[in-house]
Protein backbone atom coordinates (compact mmCIF):
# COMPACT_ATOMS: atom_id res chain seq x y z
CA UNK A 1 0.00 0.00 0.00
CA UNK A 2 1.30 3.04 -1.22
CA UNK A 3 2.39 6.36 1.29
CA UNK A 4 -0.60 8.20 0.02
CA UNK A 5 -3.15 4.90 0.18
CA UNK A 6 -2.07 4.89 3.68
CA UNK A 7 -3.01 8.19 4.50
CA UNK A 8 -6.33 8.55 3.07
CA UNK A 9 -7.65 5.76 4.79
CA UNK A 10 -5.90 6.96 8.13
CA UNK A 11 -7.72 10.35 7.43
CA UNK A 12 -11.02 7.89 6.96
CA UNK A 13 -10.65 5.98 10.18
CA UNK A 14 -10.10 9.43 11.95
CA UNK A 15 -13.17 10.76 10.40
CA UNK A 16 -15.31 7.78 11.49
CA UNK A 17 -14.11 7.64 15.17
CA UNK A 18 -14.88 10.85 15.61
CA UNK A 19 -18.36 11.00 14.22
CA UNK A 20 -18.76 7.41 16.38
CA UNK A 21 -17.96 9.36 19.24
CA UNK A 22 -19.77 12.87 18.76
CA UNK A 23 -22.75 11.01 18.02
CA UNK A 24 -22.78 8.95 21.45
CA UNK A 25 -20.64 10.62 23.64
CA UNK A 26 -21.45 11.46 27.59
CA UNK A 27 -23.66 14.65 27.95
CA UNK A 28 -23.11 17.20 30.02
CA UNK A 29 -24.21 17.04 33.39
CA UNK A 30 -27.75 18.39 33.94
CA UNK A 31 -28.77 17.39 30.61
CA UNK A 32 -31.86 14.70 30.00
CA UNK A 33 -33.64 16.13 33.27
CA UNK A 34 -36.71 14.36 34.51
CA UNK A 35 -38.07 16.51 37.44
CA UNK A 36 -39.63 15.36 40.20
CA UNK A 37 -43.59 15.39 40.04
CA UNK A 38 -44.78 18.67 42.05
CA UNK A 39 -47.99 20.54 42.99
CA UNK A 40 -48.47 23.00 40.25
CA UNK A 41 -48.61 26.80 41.76
CA UNK A 42 -50.39 29.64 40.11
CA UNK A 43 -50.26 27.97 36.23
CA UNK A 44 -51.52 29.60 33.26
CA UNK A 45 -51.89 28.39 29.78
CA UNK A 46 -51.53 31.07 27.31
CA UNK A 47 -51.38 30.97 23.48
CA UNK A 48 -50.80 32.83 20.11
CA UNK A 49 -52.94 32.82 17.57
CA UNK A 50 -53.42 33.64 13.70
CA UNK A 51 -56.43 33.37 11.68
CA UNK A 52 -58.30 34.40 9.40
CA UNK A 53 -62.13 35.72 11.02
CA UNK A 54 -65.44 35.03 9.42
CA UNK A 55 -64.99 38.19 6.67
CA UNK A 56 -61.93 36.64 5.77
CA UNK A 57 -59.31 39.18 7.05
CA UNK A 58 -56.48 38.35 9.07
CA UNK A 59 -56.40 38.55 13.00
CA UNK A 60 -53.99 37.70 15.27
CA UNK A 61 -54.22 37.00 19.19
CA UNK A 62 -50.85 37.30 21.34
CA UNK A 63 -50.53 36.35 25.16
CA UNK A 64 -47.24 34.84 25.17
CA UNK A 65 -45.01 37.77 25.08
CA UNK A 66 -47.13 40.02 27.01
CA UNK A 67 -46.88 37.72 30.17
CA UNK A 68 -43.02 37.77 29.28
CA UNK A 69 -42.96 41.16 29.57
CA UNK A 70 -44.94 41.16 32.94
CA UNK A 71 -43.06 38.66 34.48
CA UNK A 72 -39.85 41.05 33.67
CA UNK A 73 -41.48 44.91 35.01
CA UNK A 74 -42.51 42.59 38.36
CA UNK A 75 -38.94 41.50 39.15
CA UNK A 76 -36.75 42.68 42.06
CA UNK A 77 -33.89 39.91 42.16
CA UNK A 78 -33.46 37.62 39.32
CA UNK A 79 -34.43 37.34 35.27
CA UNK A 80 -33.19 34.75 33.08
CA UNK A 81 -34.26 33.96 29.49
CA UNK A 82 -33.21 30.90 27.45
CA UNK A 83 -34.43 31.76 24.06
CA UNK A 84 -33.18 30.09 20.26
CA UNK A 85 -34.29 32.66 17.95
CA UNK A 86 -33.60 36.23 19.22
CA UNK A 87 -32.83 38.37 16.77
CA UNK A 88 -34.71 40.30 13.75
CA UNK A 89 -34.03 38.42 11.26
CA UNK A 90 -37.04 38.09 8.52
CA UNK A 91 -35.69 36.15 5.56
CA UNK A 92 -37.89 36.74 2.34
CA UNK A 93 -40.57 38.06 4.11
CA UNK A 94 -42.08 41.80 3.05
CA UNK A 95 -43.58 42.44 6.58
CA UNK A 96 -43.11 41.81 10.45
CA UNK A 97 -46.16 41.82 12.57
CA UNK A 98 -44.30 42.60 16.08
CA UNK A 99 -40.81 43.11 16.60
CA UNK A 100 -40.64 40.96 19.77
CA UNK A 101 -36.67 40.76 19.66
CA UNK A 102 -36.24 44.80 19.95
CA UNK A 103 -39.32 44.61 22.53
CA UNK A 104 -37.44 42.30 24.62
CA UNK A 105 -34.00 43.83 24.40
CA UNK A 106 -35.50 47.41 25.35
CA UNK A 107 -37.30 45.46 28.27
CA UNK A 108 -34.37 43.91 29.69
CA UNK A 109 -32.79 46.85 29.50
CA UNK A 110 -35.39 49.17 30.62
CA UNK A 111 -35.45 47.16 33.82
CA UNK A 112 -31.75 46.87 34.32
CA UNK A 113 -31.51 50.37 34.23
CA UNK A 114 -34.64 50.96 36.88
CA UNK A 115 -33.16 48.21 39.28
CA UNK A 116 -29.50 47.42 39.00
CA UNK A 117 -29.43 45.49 41.53
CA UNK A 118 -31.57 42.65 39.56
CA UNK A 119 -29.56 39.65 38.39
CA UNK A 120 -29.98 39.32 34.44
CA UNK A 121 -29.20 36.41 32.63
CA UNK A 122 -29.63 35.64 28.99
CA UNK A 123 -28.57 32.61 26.67
CA UNK A 124 -29.13 31.96 23.32
CA UNK A 125 -27.98 29.71 20.33
CA UNK A 126 -24.96 30.70 18.58
CA UNK A 127 -27.24 31.14 15.44
CA UNK A 128 -28.04 34.59 16.27
CA UNK A 129 -24.70 35.62 15.32
CA UNK A 130 -24.09 33.01 12.44
CA UNK A 131 -21.93 31.07 14.44
CA UNK A 132 -19.12 34.10 14.96
CA UNK A 133 -19.96 35.56 11.81
CA UNK A 134 -22.01 38.42 12.34
CA UNK A 135 -22.16 40.08 15.77
CA UNK A 136 -25.94 40.38 17.09
CA UNK A 137 -26.82 43.93 17.82
CA UNK A 138 -29.54 42.78 20.26
CA UNK A 139 -26.72 40.97 22.32
CA UNK A 140 -24.28 43.73 22.44
CA UNK A 141 -26.59 46.46 23.40
CA UNK A 142 -27.95 43.79 26.60
CA UNK A 143 -24.22 43.09 27.62
CA UNK A 144 -23.48 47.28 27.30
CA UNK A 145 -26.38 47.42 29.98
CA UNK A 146 -24.57 45.07 32.31
CA UNK A 147 -26.38 42.12 30.86
CA UNK A 148 -24.70 38.60 31.15
CA UNK A 149 -25.50 37.05 27.67
CA UNK A 150 -24.06 33.67 27.01
CA UNK A 151 -23.88 31.50 23.64
CA UNK A 152 -24.85 27.95 24.25
CA UNK A 153 -21.23 25.91 23.85
CA UNK A 154 -23.01 23.46 20.79
CA UNK A 155 -19.43 21.59 20.40
CA UNK A 156 -20.18 19.99 24.33
CA UNK A 157 -23.65 18.60 22.67
CA UNK A 158 -23.96 15.40 20.37
CA UNK A 159 -23.79 15.78 16.76
CA UNK A 160 -27.61 14.97 15.04
CA UNK A 161 -25.75 15.47 11.38
CA UNK A 162 -22.85 12.93 11.88
CA UNK A 163 -22.15 12.09 8.41
CA UNK A 164 -21.39 15.98 8.12
CA UNK A 165 -20.38 17.25 11.49
CA UNK A 166 -17.14 14.69 11.73
CA UNK A 167 -16.01 16.00 9.18
CA UNK A 168 -16.20 20.10 10.12
CA UNK A 169 -14.96 19.39 13.86
CA UNK A 170 -11.90 17.68 12.21
CA UNK A 171 -11.43 20.27 9.21
CA UNK A 172 -13.63 23.67 9.98
CA UNK A 173 -13.67 23.78 13.81
CA UNK A 174 -9.87 24.59 14.48
CA UNK A 175 -10.50 27.41 12.24
CA UNK A 176 -13.33 29.59 14.13
CA UNK A 177 -15.04 31.99 12.83
CA UNK A 178 -14.92 35.99 11.96
CA UNK A 179 -17.34 38.08 10.72
CA UNK A 180 -16.87 38.10 6.16
CA UNK A 181 -18.40 38.79 3.04
CA UNK A 182 -17.52 35.48 1.33
CA UNK A 183 -21.58 34.24 1.02
CA UNK A 184 -25.14 36.08 1.24
CA UNK A 185 -26.44 36.36 4.67
CA UNK A 186 -28.74 33.09 4.30
CA UNK A 187 -31.29 35.03 6.99
CA UNK A 188 -31.10 38.73 6.19
CA UNK A 189 -29.25 41.15 4.50
CA UNK A 190 -25.31 41.82 4.46
CA UNK A 191 -22.54 38.73 3.93
CA UNK A 192 -21.22 36.01 6.07
CA UNK A 193 -18.22 34.27 5.77
CA UNK A 194 -18.11 30.70 4.31
CA UNK A 195 -17.54 29.88 8.24
CA UNK A 196 -21.03 30.45 8.82
CA UNK A 197 -22.45 28.33 6.41
CA UNK A 198 -20.54 25.51 7.14
CA UNK A 199 -21.09 25.67 11.10
CA UNK A 200 -24.80 25.80 10.13
CA UNK A 201 -24.98 22.53 7.92
CA UNK A 202 -24.40 20.85 11.68
CA UNK A 203 -27.91 21.36 12.13
CA UNK A 204 -28.20 21.59 16.38
CA UNK A 205 -29.20 24.06 18.49
CA UNK A 206 -30.03 24.82 21.99
CA UNK A 207 -33.88 25.01 21.24
CA UNK A 208 -34.74 25.44 24.58
CA UNK A 209 -37.68 28.36 24.95
CA UNK A 210 -37.70 29.44 28.76
CA UNK A 211 -37.83 32.52 31.20
CA UNK A 212 -37.96 32.58 35.30
CA UNK A 213 -38.19 35.97 36.70
CA UNK A 214 -39.07 36.62 40.63
CA UNK A 215 -42.01 37.70 42.06
CA UNK A 216 -42.52 39.44 45.45
CA UNK A 217 -40.15 36.08 47.27
CA UNK A 218 -41.93 33.59 44.49
CA UNK A 219 -39.59 32.34 41.24
CA UNK A 220 -42.06 32.18 38.05
CA UNK A 221 -41.74 30.78 35.12
CA UNK A 222 -42.88 30.31 31.47
CA UNK A 223 -41.78 27.68 29.15
CA UNK A 224 -43.26 27.93 25.61
CA UNK A 225 -42.89 27.32 21.82
CA UNK A 226 -42.18 30.78 20.92
CA UNK A 227 -39.38 32.67 20.09
CA UNK A 228 -38.83 36.57 20.41
CA UNK A 229 -37.93 36.24 16.56
CA UNK A 230 -39.35 39.22 14.97
CA UNK A 231 -39.78 36.84 11.57
CA UNK A 232 -41.77 33.82 13.98
CA UNK A 233 -43.73 36.77 15.58
CA UNK A 234 -47.12 35.76 13.66
CA UNK A 235 -46.68 32.15 14.46
CA UNK A 236 -49.08 30.01 16.20
CA UNK A 237 -48.12 28.96 20.10
CA UNK A 238 -48.49 27.82 23.21
CA UNK A 239 -47.02 28.43 26.68
CA UNK A 240 -47.32 27.63 30.28
CA UNK A 241 -46.94 30.28 33.40
CA UNK A 242 -45.92 28.57 36.47
CA UNK A 243 -44.48 28.81 40.18
CA UNK A 244 -43.74 26.45 43.15
CA UNK A 245 -41.00 23.74 42.97
CA UNK A 246 -41.16 23.07 39.48
CA UNK A 247 -39.95 26.19 38.83
CA UNK A 248 -37.09 25.80 40.72
CA UNK A 249 -36.49 22.68 39.12
CA UNK A 250 -36.54 24.41 35.92
CA UNK A 251 -33.73 27.04 37.01
CA UNK A 252 -31.47 24.21 37.81
CA UNK A 253 -31.63 22.91 34.25
CA UNK A 254 -30.47 26.15 32.80
CA UNK A 255 -27.63 26.49 35.79
CA UNK A 256 -26.69 23.49 33.78
CA UNK A 257 -26.40 25.33 30.22
CA UNK A 258 -24.49 27.71 31.73
CA UNK A 259 -22.29 25.78 33.04
CA UNK A 260 -21.21 23.57 30.40
CA UNK A 261 -20.95 26.45 28.35
CA UNK A 262 -18.57 28.99 30.52
CA UNK A 263 -21.24 31.60 31.73
CA UNK A 264 -21.70 32.59 35.06
CA UNK A 265 -23.06 30.89 38.34
CA UNK A 266 -26.17 31.56 39.30
CA UNK A 267 -26.68 33.53 42.66
CA UNK A 268 -30.29 33.87 43.37
CA UNK A 269 -31.50 31.93 46.07
CA UNK A 270 -28.54 31.30 47.46
CA UNK A 271 -28.29 31.41 51.24
CA UNK A 272 -31.77 31.56 52.06
CA UNK A 273 -34.71 29.69 52.56
CA UNK A 274 -36.61 29.00 49.14
CA UNK A 275 -39.55 27.95 48.10
CA UNK A 276 -38.57 23.79 47.53
CA UNK A 277 -37.71 23.98 51.41
CA UNK A 278 -41.29 24.66 52.21
CA UNK A 279 -43.02 21.08 52.67
CA UNK A 280 -45.53 20.26 49.37
CA UNK A 281 -48.86 19.44 49.67
CA UNK A 282 -49.57 15.76 49.28
CA UNK A 283 -50.17 14.83 45.71
CA UNK A 284 -53.68 12.94 44.95
CA UNK A 285 -56.41 13.49 41.64
CA UNK A 286 -57.74 15.95 43.08
CA UNK A 287 -54.24 17.96 42.84
CA UNK A 288 -53.14 19.46 39.49
CA UNK A 289 -48.98 18.59 39.22
CA UNK A 290 -46.41 19.50 37.14
CA UNK A 291 -42.88 18.09 36.08
CA UNK A 292 -40.25 19.83 34.16
CA UNK A 293 -38.57 17.40 31.45
CA UNK A 294 -35.49 18.40 28.96
CA UNK A 295 -34.06 16.52 26.04
CA UNK A 296 -34.80 12.58 25.95
CA UNK A 297 -36.75 12.78 28.96
CA UNK A 298 -39.35 14.62 27.00
CA UNK A 299 -40.00 11.65 24.41
CA UNK A 300 -40.36 8.79 27.23
CA UNK A 301 -42.88 11.80 28.57
CA UNK A 302 -44.47 12.13 25.67
CA UNK A 303 -44.83 7.99 24.77
CA UNK A 304 -45.83 7.53 28.16
CA UNK A 305 -48.82 9.80 27.43
CA UNK A 306 -49.63 7.93 24.14
CA UNK A 307 -49.51 4.71 25.36
CA UNK A 308 -51.73 5.58 28.25
CA UNK A 309 -54.78 6.51 25.70
CA UNK A 310 -57.29 3.41 25.95
CA UNK A 311 -60.22 2.30 23.65
CA UNK A 312 -62.79 5.26 23.66
CA UNK A 313 -60.73 7.74 25.16
CA UNK A 314 -59.27 11.74 23.80
CA UNK A 315 -55.96 12.08 22.60
CA UNK A 316 -54.67 15.24 20.75
CA UNK A 317 -51.78 16.35 19.32
CA UNK A 318 -50.90 20.10 17.34
CA UNK A 319 -47.25 19.98 16.29
CA UNK A 320 -44.88 22.06 14.03
CA UNK A 321 -43.11 19.00 12.98
CA UNK A 322 -43.46 15.32 13.91
CA UNK A 323 -41.66 12.73 12.05
CA UNK A 324 -39.97 10.67 14.98
CA UNK A 325 -40.84 7.31 14.32
CA UNK A 326 -41.59 5.81 18.11
CA UNK A 327 -44.20 8.65 18.37
CA UNK A 328 -45.18 7.82 15.08
CA UNK A 329 -45.78 4.39 15.76
CA UNK A 330 -47.32 4.82 19.12
CA UNK A 331 -49.94 6.96 17.48
CA UNK A 332 -50.94 4.51 14.97
CA UNK A 333 -51.44 1.85 18.12
CA UNK A 334 -53.63 3.60 20.24
CA UNK A 335 -55.74 4.65 17.10
CA UNK A 336 -56.01 1.33 16.51
CA UNK A 337 -56.83 0.41 20.15
CA UNK A 338 -59.91 2.31 20.16
CA UNK A 339 -58.55 6.06 21.46
CA UNK A 340 -60.06 8.76 18.94
CA UNK A 341 -56.87 10.86 18.31
CA UNK A 342 -56.46 14.06 16.34
CA UNK A 343 -53.49 15.09 14.86
CA UNK A 344 -53.47 18.70 13.91
CA UNK A 345 -50.49 19.58 11.96
CA UNK A 346 -48.31 22.79 10.03
CA UNK A 347 -48.61 21.65 6.67
CA UNK A 348 -44.81 22.49 6.39
CA UNK A 349 -45.55 24.85 3.46
CA UNK A 350 -43.85 28.42 4.45
CA UNK A 351 -40.50 29.24 5.87
CA UNK A 352 -40.10 32.97 6.62
CA UNK A 353 -41.03 33.42 3.00
CA UNK A 354 -39.62 30.89 1.33
CA UNK A 355 -41.72 27.65 0.25
CA UNK A 356 -41.26 24.50 1.83
CA UNK A 357 -42.17 21.11 -0.20
CA UNK A 358 -44.30 19.90 2.83
CA UNK A 359 -41.90 17.14 4.33
CA UNK A 360 -41.95 15.54 7.21
CA UNK A 361 -45.45 16.24 7.96
CA UNK A 362 -47.53 15.94 4.79
CA UNK A 363 -45.98 11.97 3.97
CA UNK A 364 -46.27 11.24 7.61
CA UNK A 365 -49.65 12.02 8.10
CA UNK A 366 -50.30 9.90 4.82
CA UNK A 367 -49.28 7.32 7.19
CA UNK A 368 -50.98 8.56 10.05
CA UNK A 369 -54.50 8.32 7.88
CA UNK A 370 -54.10 4.95 7.05
CA UNK A 371 -54.14 3.91 10.37
CA UNK A 372 -57.48 5.67 11.52
CA UNK A 373 -55.90 8.81 12.91
CA UNK A 374 -57.84 11.93 11.85
CA UNK A 375 -55.89 14.76 10.88
CA UNK A 376 -56.05 18.32 9.75
CA UNK A 377 -53.91 20.90 8.58
CA UNK A 378 -53.37 24.43 10.36
CA UNK A 379 -54.63 27.24 7.86
CA UNK A 380 -51.59 29.06 7.88
CA UNK A 381 -50.90 32.44 5.19
CA UNK A 382 -47.29 32.77 5.51
CA UNK A 383 -46.70 32.27 9.09
CA UNK A 384 -46.10 28.53 11.02
CA UNK A 385 -48.28 26.59 13.36
CA UNK A 386 -45.49 26.27 16.28
CA UNK A 387 -47.02 24.73 18.80
CA UNK A 388 -45.61 21.20 19.91
CA UNK A 389 -48.09 20.65 22.21
CA UNK A 390 -50.15 16.81 23.31
CA UNK A 391 -53.09 16.30 25.55
CA UNK A 392 -55.08 12.99 26.95
CA UNK A 393 -58.11 12.55 28.80
CA UNK A 394 -58.93 9.35 30.22
CA UNK A 395 -62.17 7.71 31.41
CA UNK A 396 -61.83 9.03 35.16
CA UNK A 397 -61.89 12.53 34.43
CA UNK A 398 -58.46 13.18 34.59
CA UNK A 399 -56.16 15.08 31.70
CA UNK A 400 -52.51 15.25 31.36
CA UNK A 401 -50.74 18.06 29.09
CA UNK A 402 -47.47 18.19 27.33
CA UNK A 403 -46.14 21.56 26.04
CA UNK A 404 -42.96 23.19 25.37
CA UNK A 405 -39.96 23.77 22.71
CA UNK A 406 -39.58 20.04 22.15
CA UNK A 407 -40.89 19.29 17.69
CA UNK A 408 -42.00 15.68 18.02
CA UNK A 409 -38.28 14.88 15.72
CA UNK A 410 -35.10 12.63 15.96
CA UNK A 411 -33.16 15.55 16.40
CA UNK A 412 -35.41 17.21 19.38
CA UNK A 413 -36.32 14.16 20.88
CA UNK A 414 -33.12 11.97 21.08
CA UNK A 415 -30.54 13.79 23.25
CA UNK A 416 -29.24 16.01 20.13
CA UNK A 417 -30.90 19.48 21.06
CA UNK A 418 -31.23 21.20 24.22
CA UNK A 419 -35.22 21.18 24.83
CA UNK A 420 -37.39 21.66 27.30
CA UNK A 421 -40.96 20.56 28.17
CA UNK A 422 -43.25 20.02 30.76
CA UNK A 423 -46.43 17.58 31.99
CA UNK A 424 -49.07 18.92 33.50
CA UNK A 425 -51.86 16.56 34.94
CA UNK A 426 -54.94 16.84 36.80
CA UNK A 427 -58.46 16.95 36.58
CA UNK A 428 -60.18 17.94 33.95
CA UNK A 429 -61.75 20.99 35.35
CA UNK A 430 -58.66 22.64 36.17
CA UNK A 431 -58.02 25.91 34.52
CA UNK A 432 -55.07 25.05 32.47
CA UNK A 433 -56.10 22.01 31.01
CA UNK A 434 -59.23 22.90 30.58
CA UNK A 435 -58.08 26.40 28.32
CA UNK A 436 -55.66 24.11 26.95
CA UNK A 437 -58.48 21.90 25.54
CA UNK A 438 -60.81 24.67 24.72
CA UNK A 439 -57.89 26.11 22.85
CA UNK A 440 -57.52 23.17 20.62
CA UNK A 441 -61.23 22.23 20.26
CA UNK A 442 -61.48 25.60 19.02
CA UNK A 443 -58.52 25.50 15.99
CA UNK A 444 -59.77 21.86 15.26
CA UNK A 445 -63.64 23.30 14.77
CA UNK A 446 -63.12 26.54 13.11
CA UNK A 447 -65.50 28.13 15.61
CA UNK A 448 -67.41 31.29 15.10
CA UNK A 449 -66.70 31.08 11.37
CA UNK A 450 -62.88 31.68 11.85
CA UNK A 451 -59.93 29.88 9.37
CA UNK A 452 -57.79 27.57 11.90
CA UNK A 453 -57.55 24.63 10.11
CA UNK A 454 -58.12 22.77 7.40
CA UNK A 455 -59.70 19.05 6.03
CA UNK A 456 -56.55 16.61 5.27
CA UNK A 457 -57.36 16.08 1.66
CA UNK A 458 -56.20 20.00 1.16
CA UNK A 459 -52.81 19.35 1.64
CA UNK A 460 -52.67 15.24 1.28
CA UNK A 461 -49.44 13.84 -0.62
CA UNK A 462 -49.06 9.65 -0.80
CA UNK A 463 -46.34 10.57 -2.77
CA UNK A 464 -43.57 7.38 -2.28
CA UNK A 465 -40.61 9.82 -3.07
CA UNK A 466 -41.94 12.03 -0.38
CA UNK A 467 -41.99 9.06 1.92
CA UNK A 468 -38.54 7.93 1.29
CA UNK A 469 -37.17 11.58 1.12
CA UNK A 470 -38.79 12.42 4.25
CA UNK A 471 -37.49 8.66 5.53
CA UNK A 472 -33.75 9.03 5.00
CA UNK A 473 -33.77 12.75 5.99
CA UNK A 474 -35.00 11.99 9.64
CA UNK A 475 -32.72 8.31 10.33
CA UNK A 476 -29.32 10.34 9.10
CA UNK A 477 -29.85 13.97 10.61
CA UNK A 478 -29.37 15.45 6.84
CA UNK A 479 -32.55 17.53 6.95
CA UNK A 480 -33.54 21.01 9.14
CA UNK A 481 -36.02 19.25 11.48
Amino acid sequence: MTYLKKLILLCVLITISVGIYNAYKPLPSGLDFSGSTHAAKNAKFLFDSTYLDARGERKIEQQIFDEVLAMIANAREFVLVDMFLFNNFQGELGETYRPLSSELTAALIAHKQQFPQVEMHVISDPLNSLYGGRPSPQFAELEAAGITVTLTNLSRLRDSNPLYSAWWRIFAQPFANSEGTTLPNPFTEGRVSLRSYLALLNFKANHRKVILADNKQTLNALVTSANPHDGSSAHSNVALRFSGAAAWDLLATEAAVLAFSDGPEIGYGKGRVSEPDVAEPALNEDTVRLQVVTERSVERALLAIIHQAEAGEQLDMAAFYLSDRQVIRALREASLRGAHVRVLLDANKDAFGREKNGVPNRPVAHELVQAGVDVRWCATNGEQCHSKWVYHENAEGQGTMLLGSTNFTRRNLHNLNLETSVVLSGALTAEPLAHGKQWFDNQWQNVEGKEFSLNYEVYANASLWYRLLYRVMEATGLSTF
